[in-house]
């Protein structure tokens, strides 16, 4: 059973930059693939990005492309999501979720079983 916990929320002003980091343990990292994910007030919990267990297969939801970025690095048992040129419509809460599936891509919460209890992230205009 993997554990997931995410930090670097915080609160930025409009342009700025976060980096949001998520430790696991428990487990073997580089088994899962990992996904980021994000509720806004009144909002359902959102696909945002996603990594293979390699790293060198990522996705997007089109609302970030090109200003977040995920990554990975399995020796520190951690994935990443640099946000930058951050808009107030990216104000959440962020999680971080990990999937068994090595390869997956998943935009869908049900595909990742493992959570982290999330960061909020605050943009202010």
């Amino acid at each position: 059973q993997v554990q997931l916990v995410e930090s670097g929320g915080g609160l930025v002003q409009v342009g700025g930059s976060l980096r949001l980091s998520c430790a696991a343990s428990g487990g073997t990292f580089s088994n899962y693939g990992m996904g980021w994910f994000r509720r806004s007030p009144g909002k359902e919990r959102d696909f945002v990005a996603a990594i293979s267990w390699s790293g060198y297969m990522t996705s997007y939801v089109d609302s970030v492309k090109g200003r977040f970025t995920i990554s990975r690095d399995n020796a520190k048992n951690t994935v990443y999501l640099q946000m930058n040129s951050l808009k107030p419509e990216d104000t959440a809460v962020y999680y971080c979720a990990g999937s068994d599936r090595r390869y997956t891509l998943g935009r869908t919460r049900n595909q990742y079983p493992y959570w982290g209890q999330g960061t909020q992230v605050t943009v202010s205009s």
